[in-house]
């Protein structure tokens, strides 16, 4: 079983311009992300797509592994295919690019189940909420989601899921942590389909996936490191790593 991790990244992003060059304490963003995918035990291969060749270089010069996609990709998933259509892998794990603290163990975590005798469609994180956390639970930027009893999503929303109509003391809320691993097959499958009734609605490409009959395997896990979307997050990443430096 041969896993390849690959990054997507463009240089434009809506809610922060150019943040893939940001600097993190004399590091470029999509640099340390990188460098962070190499310390998977997992994946054989680390491989950033992307079309801008400004950031191409800024990796080459470091070593990275780089494979150019057209400009025309409409969204990460449809990146990354393209990439892997040119690179030999039995699973792809898709890696956001505005991701400089992610855990090489979480990595691994949605890379396990392809290494298993019965490997899935695709893989997926989610972390456990305390049925307290409302918060978390109805903000509609965390994404939720209901399992069944052998950890594949029966759904994602923005919304709190499961309702809780009677308060159930056991009831567990799951919020998901966009880490996805594809089998070679089911990525290229997922990328050709036409956007879906429940993906517009919510806004969640995964849901494609599971009105097509795929099936999305949950791996649980305690720890989630904060992305890059916005100015704010720039800052705490910084300072969290300014800390780490001293340490």
């Amino acid at each position: 079983m041969k896993a390849v991790i690959l990054i997507p990244a463009r240089l434009e992003s809506s809610r922060l311009d150019r943040k893939m060059l940001a600097d993190l304490e004399g590091e470029p963003l999509i640099v340390r992300t990188w460098r962070q995918a190499l310390k998977s035990r997992l994946a054989e291969r680390v491989v950033v797509a992307t079309d801008s060749r400004e950031i191409a270089a800024v990796l080459e010069t470091r070593g990275a592994e780089v494979v150019m996609t057209s400009p025309a990709a409409s969204c990460g998933t449809e990146r990354i295919a393209e990439a892997a259509r040119q690179i030999e892998g039995d699973v792809f794990l898709n890696l956001q690019g505005d991701e400089p603290l992610i855990s090489p163990e979480n990595i691994d975590l949605a890379l396990d189940p392809f290494f298993s005798d019965n490997p899935p469609d695709c893989s997926t994180l989610v972390l456990p909420l305390q049925p307290d956390d409302r918060v978390q639970i109805e903000d509609p930027h965390q994404v939720k989601v209901v399992m069944d009893v052998e950890g594949f999503a029966l759904y994602f929303s923005r919304s709190p899921i499961p309702f809780r109509r009677n308060k159930v003391p056991s009831t567990t809320f799951y919020r998901h942590i966009g880490l996805y691993a594809f089998s070679a097959d089911v990525l290229q499958k997922f990328a050709a389909l036409p956007s879906s009734m429940l993906e517009e609605a919510e806004s969640l490409e995964q849901l494609r996936l599971l009105e097509n009959g795929f099936r999305i395997k949950c791996v649980r896990t305690l720890v989630d490191n904060p992305g890059v979307n916005t100015l704010e997050d720039l800052e705490l990443v910084r300072s969290i790593i300014r800390n780490s430096l001293r340490g």
